[in-house]
């Protein structure tokens, strides 16, 4: 919380235990999904989550660039997080700074770990991340939308890899942190899942939590994980429900 005085923090809990949106501990928060929004990238989708505005796209599998990054065996998963500059209220610099160059790498190890990448030698699958309206929880709204962009690409996959942050607030685990939670809360825990194994792809952790608490709130992101899951599946099913079949009545 570095300087912030007592009195600068907000009131993050009301005694009746609602958050300062009104939320419950365990509510997300809104979630609209929407896939192939791009009509020139092999695969697209644009979430809406919170005040989160996120757009993902991917190319591929096409030729490797730089072409020293050639693997023979399996395709390349390169990703690229960017934050746009008007994304946050404090303007920030455009262009790639440490933290959308580490959380690109931790999207690209999360999908390396469920994508069939061995169905395409020697080539790249490009995944691009915009952030276009931040307020905490980018990098799991960003990670939901590449994975349903992979899906509406064509990309095999072990599954859909939904993602969610738990965290810390005024001493309670809660489910889906935004801004003010964030920023003044205890701790922050995102994390990604394959839905039919458990299987965790993603995890990290800022601030401190006991051993139990962190039991809980891992319970808790399954919980929001599989219901995001069902979001990306009905997105999914809507867009290919709307789009006619090849040689079919329009």
């Amino acid at each position: 919380m570095g300087n912030v005085g007592a009195k600068d923090v907000p009131v993050l809990l009301s005694p009746e235990g609602l958050r300062l949106d009104g939320r419950r501990l365990d509510e997300l928060r809104p979630i609209r999904i929407e896939a192939g929004t791009l009509h020139q990238a092999d695969g697209s989708a644009f979430v809406e989550w919170g005040q989160n505005k996120v757009m993902a796209a991917v190319y591929g599998p096409r030729e490797v660039h730089p072409r020293h990054l050639q693997q023979n065996h399996k395709a390349v998963i390169q990703c690229k997080y960017n934050m746009a500059a008007f994304a946050v209220d404090e303007r920030k610099r455009p262009g790639l700074d440490r933290r959308s160059q580490e959380i690109s790498k931790v999207i690209a190890e999360a999908f390396e770990s469920v994508v069939f990448a061995e169905e395409f030698p020697r080539t790249s699958i490009d995944v691009y991340i915009e952030v276009l309206q931040a307020n905490a929880g980018t990098r799991c709204a960003g990670l939901v939308a590449a994975s349903v962009a992979l899906a509406d690409a064509g990309i095999p996959m072990v599954d859909l890899v939904p993602a969610v942050a738990v965290g810390k607030v005024a001493g309670q685990i809660c489910l889906d942190l935004k801004k003010e939670e964030d920023n003044f809360g205890e701790a922050d825990l995102p994390m990604a899942l394959v839905p039919q194994s458990g299987r965790l792809v993603l995890l990290q952790m800022e601030g401190h939590m006991t051993e139990e608490e962190l039991g809980r709130s891992l319970d808790l992101g399954v919980k929001g994980c599989r219901e995001i899951y069902d979001r990306m599946k009905a997105a999914l099913r809507e867009r290919y429900a709307l789009t006619p079949v090849a040689g079919g009545a329009a």
